[in-house]
């Protein structure tokens, strides 16, 4: 008795977080209210760059994402003012658990629920508790010259994201952020795992343009502007992605198709 009882009181945890994921995600993309967004600034590395550029980080500094949202969220039709309210928490003085590449659908299931325990425990942001919680991790270029995949989850909506300390990344950062962003509200990723090239259509930001190529902008979920066939360039600044038509289709500001 003592054994179905527990297993009962468990399913129904279960099933209490899962109906709170799904209401937070769906009220996350109805469009109606602005998301409440907070970035955690964590040094990966001990170099003084990387120390420096976290103690000065600024929520200002973030304020471009919001802008373009915003910009982006009226180009497909919606009138929300103020899509995200920006918050900037505290630096956090602790690496989240790695994600593990090449793990089982078990490892990677059991590092998601590591992950969002240990957000919990390292939430000491002041404000509103947010919707999502976005970890930017942010790295000395001259000890990482080159960055893993930074992630965005919907399960929990949290980002642990990847950066450069460099001064001369930061707007190339705020693309990584975006798109990391999305990913929390369900959008997917739109280039091919093998090259990072763009794929046609969904990973174009204007897949009707004639002649196809050299593309303007990128397409956020995309990462890249597709110059050709087999060429495509990191965006400068978030002036040059769009959210195109099957990732707002995705994040609820278009019907789908």
């Amino acid at each position: 008795m003592f054994r179905r009882l527990r297993i009962g009181i468990l399913l129904f945890i279960l099933a209490t977080v899962a109906v709170g994921a799904w209401r937070s995600g769906a009220q996350a993309t109805d469009w109606k209210n602005s998301l409440h967004v907070t970035l955690y600034p964590i040094a990966a590395d001990d170099s003084p760059l990387t120390r420096q550029a976290v103690a000065r980080a600024r929520v200002d500094d973030f304020a471009p994402i919001g802008e373009w949202l915003q910009d982006e969220v009226r180009r497909h039709g919606s009138p929300l003012l103020q899509p995200l309210a920006l918050n900037l928490a505290p630096p956090v003085d602790a690496l989240p658990p790695a994600f593990p590449a090449g793990g089982s659908s078990l490892e990677i299931g059991w590092w998601s629920l590591h992950l969002r325990w240990w957000a919990w425990r390292h939430d000491a942001a002041p404000g509103p508790r947010p919707q999502i919680r976005l970890f930017v991790l942010y790295h000395d270029p001259a000890l990482t010259p080159h960055l893993d995949h930074s992630l965005g989850l919907r399960k929990g909506m949290i980002g642990v994201i990847k950066v450069f300390a460099d001064r001369n990344e930061r707007q190339r950062n705020l693309v990584v952020i975006a798109h990391e962003l999305l990913h929390t509200l369900g959008a997917s990723d739109k280039y091919d795992l093998r090259t990072n090239q763009p794929l046609y259509p969904d990973g174009y930001a204007e897949p009707e343009r004639q002649p196809r190529h050299p593309q303007r902008f990128a397409e956020i979920m995309a990462g890249r502007i597709a110059l050709g066939e087999d060429r495509a360039e990191i965006p400068e600044h978030l002036g040059k992605a769009l959210i195109g038509p099957a990732t707002a289709s995705e994040i609820g500001l278009t019907p789908l198709r």
